[in-house]
């Protein structure tokens, strides 16, 4: 399929980069706001630079990969829906539940597909543990532990200050990784509490033609939540901006018979590592798809599951169901209250 990408930024990169590893897909145009920067893109990747509306109504492509900020995802995975396109957008799938909760129905409605990041879980290193899992290497899954922590976006990204508005935050810019890894692996959120806190009301960014602007924090730096699955796990997540200097993440899934020590969900590759009983940790060797392995992954699968007409997995339902889980958070840190979350919908089979 032809994809066509909105917004030519820092993660614009990586998605090009790294499609040359896909068989099923090719980049061919991008667009974004700001022309200057777009063509520039354009020219460094040999892609066509179009405007936006251009991009979107454009009738040689398939697929409108999105990555603008948080804030414009809703509308214009809407209006790839409306002109026919699948689409495929960077986390999370809107800032409000009601607004992804439209865009499901709504490509639902037209035969459509929303793939949404993160597809890190679908990386060898998830899907092992996912399969270890299964066979019962950990006896019945019982809960989890996951945490990443860091000091903030400001230190490398030019236009940081998005992360701080609605849509953002660690919540909703990390929250995402390990919340859609633990879906993956446990099932289905049934309620969530959280508290939530922000230390540093004022950042300054640290690179880029805006370096030493400092603006303010309009959503909460570190959270800290509690999540109860369906089948009975309970887990923690910390996920924070607050960590100056350092970047921690880790998630330990616990069983009834042993546990599991998996990398950075922000990642495709890592150690896997399994202790069983009272043994000690031990590697689980595992093999890697190779340049697979990275950023484009979740659209690769989500085309090949167009083709063969079976629902993809970093589906807009999955990720509807994780948006609804971190703002259950979010109330319950101001209500101080348990939230329950809406049941994970089954995703569809569009045609091909």
């Amino acid at each position: 399929m032809n994809v066509g990408l909105v917004g030519c930024g820092v993660i614009a990169h990586r998605y090009v980069e790294g499609s040359a590893a896909f068989p099923t897909f090719d980049v061919v145009a991008c667009a974004d706001l700001d022309a200057e920067s777009g063509r520039a893109f354009a020219e460094t990747h040999d892609l066509r630079f179009c405007t936006v509306d251009e991009l979107v109504a454009s009738r040689d492509l398939d697929v409108v990969l999105n990555l603008t900020p948080p804030a414009a995802h809703a509308a214009l995975v809407s209006a790839t829906l409306e002109s026919g396109k699948h689409s495929y957008t960077e986390k999370p799938l809107a800032v409000s539940v009601d607004a992804g909760r439209t865009l499901v129905d709504q490509a639902r409605l037209a035969g459509l597909r929303i793939g949404c990041a993160p597809d890190t879980f679908l990386g060898s290193a998830y899907e092992t543990a996912r399969l270890a899992i299964a066979r019962g290497d950990i006896g019945e899954p019982i809960g989890a532990t996951a945490q990443m922590l860091t000091g903030g976006p400001e230190g490398w990204h030019p236009n940081a200050d998005f992360f701080y508005r609605a849509g953002g935050g660690p919540l909703l810019d990390i929250g995402p990784y390990y919340l859609t890894a633990m879906v993956s692996l446990l099932g289905p959120i049934a309620s969530a509490s959280g508290f939530a806190t922000t230390p540093t009301v004022e950042r300054t960014l640290a690179v880029g033609p805006r370096a030493g602007e400092a603006f303010g924090t309009e959503v909460p730096t570190h959270v800290a939540a509690t999540l109860r699955f369906a089948g009975g796990a309970l887990a923690t997540m910390t996920v924070s901006f607050e960590a100056r200097g350092r970047y921690e993440s880790g998630l330990l899934v616990h069983g009834t018979e042993g546990s599991l020590s998996l990398p950075d969900a922000n990642g495709f590759l890592g150690e896997v590592k399994l202790r069983a009983d009272d043994s000690d940790w031990h590697s689980v060797v595992y093999e890697s798809r190779g340049d697979m392995e990275t950023r484009g992954l979740g659209l690769h699968e989500l085309v090949e599951s167009v083709r063969a007409g079976r629902p993809h997995r970093a589906s807009g339902e999955l990720a509807l169901h994780v948006l609804e889980t971190m703002h259950a958070i979010m109330r319950s840190a101001e209500e101080g209250s348990t939230v329950d979350v809406t049941p994970l919908r089954e995703p569809s089979a569009a045609p091909a």
